[in-house]
């Protein structure tokens, strides 16, 4: 009876800006391409929607995600890429976090290294609702459950940054981040400082 009556508080919320309008030239960087997820990924998923873009800057290249849910379920979290990547053959071999400036707050974002048959990379990700920013999907599902229950707002997104992990690439994701939180606000509608969540486990 708890979990229905805090499933029926939940309130759909759409986004004030499409997710394909997130801007096309980002701190120096140009989007390229927009990709298409196939049906298996996006039944998986299972988004309200989501943008896959390719951005390019001299001869480097980096990939943008983001899927975002207009409502989820308290208890339950956004598909976590620590679980994703190696199901798709991807290893892990480092995890960290990163301090990203943001309208003068220090936001922290999970930082990974993965590598698959010798190909390295370097992927930053955080969930980001219309006021806030979690690193840990453990703090997330909290955070989750308090909003289900007093406001009825759950809505929020998966950002996900990826390049290759070569020398220089951890100052320019930080950099490219750093300009990409405010679009990806600008996308929910949110003028309000954003809160920060400290923890990264």
């Amino acid at each position: 009876m708890l979990v229905a009556g805090l499933t029926e508080r939940r309130v759909r919320e759409n986004l004030a800006v499409p997710l394909s309008q997130i801007d096309s030239r980002i701190d120096g960087w140009t989007e390229f391409r927009q990709q298409k997820l196939d049906a298996p990924t996006m039944k998986t998923l299972d988004a309200t929607s989501y943008v896959l873009k390719g951005f390019q800057k001299d001869n480097l290249q980096l990939d943008l995600f983001v899927a975002y849910y207009e409502q989820q379920r308290a208890g339950e979290s956004m598909h976590s890429p620590k679980h994703c990547l190696p199901g798709s053959g991807w290893e892990i071999w480092r995890q960290d976090s990163a301090l990203v400036p943001v309208n003068g707050l220090q936001v922290k974002v999970n930082k990974y290294f993965i590598q698959n048959l010798g190909n390295r990379m370097l992927m930053f990700y955080w969930y980001q609702s219309k006021d806030r920013i979690v690193a840990s999907e453990y703090v997330g599902k909290v955070l989750l459950a308090r909003d289900t229950l007093m406001t009825g707002q759950t809505a929020a997104a998966i950002v996900r940054v990826t390049l290759p992990d070569i020398p220089g690439a951890d100052q320019k994701g930080v950099e490219f981040v750093s300009q990409l939180i405010p679009e990806v606000q600008r996308c929910f509608g949110g003028e309000r400082f954003l809160k920060v969540s400290q923890s990264t486990r």
